[in-house]
């Protein structure tokens, strides 16, 4: 294997960590503080943060590692094989699918309807603690463990490499 692919596989660890610590934070306090604000504190905040994250580097990360994974996972199931391209592939589909899939299916489409929604609305307070909260934090915690089983097995794979 080429050296500038090794450096690329590991900074690739590097960022998928990045990004599965951004959602860990969202996971571990960040919701249940904005759950904990007042009035409509937590629904103007989550809009906020919700129009913020389209800045530069998370959304670098976030989806300039969707066709890396997907790479990843095609070279570790077509040119490495063995134990390490297997590694490499489940790598690469976790990402995807944990990662980029569940955003795409589950937390965008709740994060457009509340942004949608009227922030002093009854109905926008009923949907925030009744749907969104619950129903964003599960999801982000299984793109958490996602991009930290995927960084895992990434390096496990590059370390058999």
């Amino acid at each position: 294997m080429s050296p500038i692919l090794l450096v690329l596989l590991q900074l690739t660890v590097i960022a998928i960590a990045f990004v599965g610590g951004v959602f860990l934070a969202f996971s571990d306090f960040i919701m249940r503080s904005l759950a904990r604000t007042s009035g409509t504190g937590g629904v103007d905040a989550m809009q906020s943060i919700n129009r913020e994250v389209f800045r530069w580097i998370f959304m670098a990360l976030f989806l300039g590692l969707v066709p890396v994974s997907l790479l990843i996972a095609g070279y570790g199931g077509l040119v490495v094989g063995q134990s390490a391209g297997v590694l490499l592939a489940l790598a690469g589909v976790i990402y995807f699918v944990g990662c980029f899939g569940i955003t795409v299916m589950c937390n965008v489409p709740m994060n457009q309807a509340l942004a949608d929604m009227d922030v002093s609305a009854a109905s926008t307070q009923s949907y925030w603690t009744a749907t969104y909260l619950p129903r964003w934090t599960f999801w982000n915690t299984v793109r958490t463990i996602a991009c930290g089983v995927s960084s895992l097995l990434l390096l496990l794979g590059v370390s058999q490499l």
